[in-house]
């Protein structure tokens, strides 16, 4: 969370708070395959220093003849709703029931598992959405075996993996001539570059969002924070634990990972760490930002409270006037009562005195600096 299923998936918080699992008392590799689960296809990529090809396989052993020892084979399986081709592919490369079942049992938490001969690496793999910082993520598992990779995908609609698929075909860099170990740290790197154009849109929104919550905070600004907040957590979530697998493969990953690939590795752990400290600082700054909006409408309150204020002592004397020669006393029982009611220009003369007083007193309170911050330029920010 491109393809008519992708737009149909449900949000990346729901996704990241709902899971399969298995009965208690379920034999081990029991699969339990989501409903929506798209059809599993099956790509081998075959290739070595002189050649490459690629074969889309009606069953899984018709991937057999093309595994040759001096050359690697990367079998791309995409789509996780057909059990009877999953279980063929176990066959075929003899994969162990647990693997099986971790790479079907989405999502995964991502993890590293070593077996006698075989690897597994379960990774999150995250793309934008269509719109805004939303983002999509997938989980993808590889099983490394000798000269064998396997890669399992829950879509085959989109992926990270196609500059690599065109390096691989057009013979770009040392590709052909590196070994299995070398593919799946090129799939890695690329996984976890994938995560830049996210934090890219995040740094963007949240500049936006700071905007809108110092000038024209509204109830909808806070619900925006509080959304990108629970994105900004999801993301933490499929990223932290992707650092930790990574540096196990660099320091545990014995034979499966040679050392000329470790230093690669190394690097790809160095982007996993700057992306961390990126999404902290996003976290950190999208929580002060619940204070900012908290602040900001104090102070607009504040701000119509002293506009109310100003208001309201520029018509005290004009109220009081007005209630002096509203008493209504005869002035014909007393000269003292109001002769005013019989001068010719006592009513215009009693206007003008109170529209003098107005001006008088907007005077003062605009010299005071009272009617300063009154008006906020509108948010640019787009809901």
């Amino acid at each position: 969370m491109a393809g008519p299923k992708a737009d149909q998936k449900k949000s990346v918080l729901e996704e990241s708070l709902t899971f399969n699992y298995s009965l208690p008392g379920s034999p081990i590799g029991t699969l339990n395959i989501p409903a929506d689960a798209l059809p599993t296809e099956v790509v081998l990529i075959e290739y070595d220093p002189q050649q490459a090809s690629c074969h889309l396989l009606a069953t899984p052993a018709e991937a057999l003849p093309y595994l040759e020892p001096e050359g690697v084979a990367w079998v791309d399986v995409r789509g996780l709703g057909t059990e009877s081709t999953l279980r063929q592919l176990a066959q075929v490369f003899n994969l162990h029931p647990l693997v099986l079942e971790d790479v079907v049992n989405v999502p995964h938490r991502p993890k590293v598992e070593f077996y006698d001969d075989q690897l597994l690496l379960i990774l999150h793999m995250a793309r934008p959405a269509d719109q805004g910082y939303h983002f999509l993520t997938e989980q993808v598992s590889f099983v490394l075996r000798p000269q064998v990779l396997l890669t399992f995908q829950e879509e085959s609609l989109w992926d990270c993996f196609d500059p690599i698929r065109d390096r691989i075909r057009r013979d770009l860099g040392d590709m052909r001539k590196q070994g299995v170990a070398f593919l799946a740290y090129t799939l890695i790197d690329n996984i976890v570059d994938g995560f830049f154009p996210i934090l890219e849109a995040y740094g963007e929104y949240i500049a936006l969002l700071e905007d809108e919550v110092v000038t024209a905070p509204t109830h909808h600004t806070l619900t925006k924070i509080h959304e990108l907040r629970r994105g900004l957590l999801v993301l933490r979530r499929s990223i932290w634990p992707q650092r930790a697998v990574i540096n196990t493969l660099i320091r545990d990953g014995g034979d499966w990972i040679p050392p000329e690939v470790r230093i690669y590795l190394q690097d790809c752990y160095d982007h996993m760490v700057q992306i961390l400290d990126i999404l902290e600082t996003y976290r950190e700054i999208s929580s002060s930002l619940t204070d900012v909006y908290l602040s900001s409408v104090s102070n607009r309150m504040n701000e119509v409270m002293k506009l109310l204020t100003v208001i309201s002592t520029i018509f005290i004397p004009l109220t009081f006037i007005a209630g002096v020669y509203g008493m209504n006393f005869n002035p014909e029982s007393s000269p003292l009562n109001m002769p005013e009611l019989n001068w010719a220009w006592g009513y215009p003369f009693c206007l003008g005195g109170m529209a003098a007083i107005a001006i008088v007193l907007v005077i003062f309170f605009w010299r005071q600096g009272w009617f300063q911050n009154f008006a906020a330029p509108s948010s640019t920010l787009k809901p």
